[in-house]
């Protein structure tokens, strides 16, 4: 369902994370698309070479100003992150025909924070963290299967495959390991788009100077 287009508030909110956070509400509940929360996530190397790869926003946090994520971070994302501490992610919602782009450092989220968020997820994801060395070289799909296998055995879990349904009485208390966990993209600046037709697209963009610093916006051509 293609909702119509609607303008950007006048005045502008002094936080753009209230609108976005506004707008992704509406996405999930639209449920017009698998994962609402989806966005592309971009980094950069040490030699300057950019990547991006599609992954899942956990949370807004909109008083500070942040993008919740969760990786392993031994994967390329995670090294490149360690290595830069800069990030960029964008979200597009084509049926509301709106964009919210944010740039900034990134930082780890507290332990204590990916422990909760380890812990909430399906077991069968959560030994699949354990499992995958994400990002290196492996021989087959089954080779990744295999090691799913022994490291169900590791954790004393009876293990079938990806259809294998939650154990009733065994230990499923797998605890996260020290490679995977959050990070918060902490904003410097955010824009946000809305569609326009012929493309005169509305385009504003929010950035301040330091975490606990005010936003200024300015608008900017399509």
């Amino acid at each position: 369902m293609a909702f119509p287009t609607q303008s950007l508030p006048d005045p502008l909110p002094r936080n753009p994370f209230t609108l976005a956070a506004e707008w992704l509400e509406q996405a999930m509940a639209d449920a017009d698309q698998p994962n609402p929360n989806s966005m592309v996530l971009a980094t950069v190397d040490a030699q300057g070479q950019p990547s991006a790869r599609v992954l899942l926003c956990k949370e807004l946090l909109v008083k500070s100003g942040g993008v919740v994520f969760y990786t392993n971070y031994e994967s390329r994302k995670g090294r490149e992150l360690e290595t830069t501490s800069r990030a960029a992610v964008v979200f597009h919602w084509d049926h509301r025909h709106r964009q919210v782009r944010v740039e900034g450092l990134v930082e780890r989220v507290p332990e204590s924070v990916s422990d909760a968020y380890f812990a909430s997820r399906p077991w069968q994801s959560r030994l699949g963290a354990w499992a995958s060395k994400q990002s290196q070289p492996i021989a087959s799909l089954a080779t990744l299967r295999e090691r799913m296998g022994a490291t169900a055995r590791h954790f004393d879990i009876a293990y079938d495959g990806p259809g294998t349904p939650e154990p009733a009485e065994v230990n499923v208390d797998i605890p996260r390991p020290l490679h995977w966990g959050g990070y918060v993209l902490v904003a410097s600046a955010v824009e946000l788009w809305v569609e326009g037709p012929f493309r005169i697209h509305e385009r504003v963009r929010w950035t301040r100077v330091s975490r606990e610093g005010e936003w200024s916006t300015e608008r900017l051509q399509p």
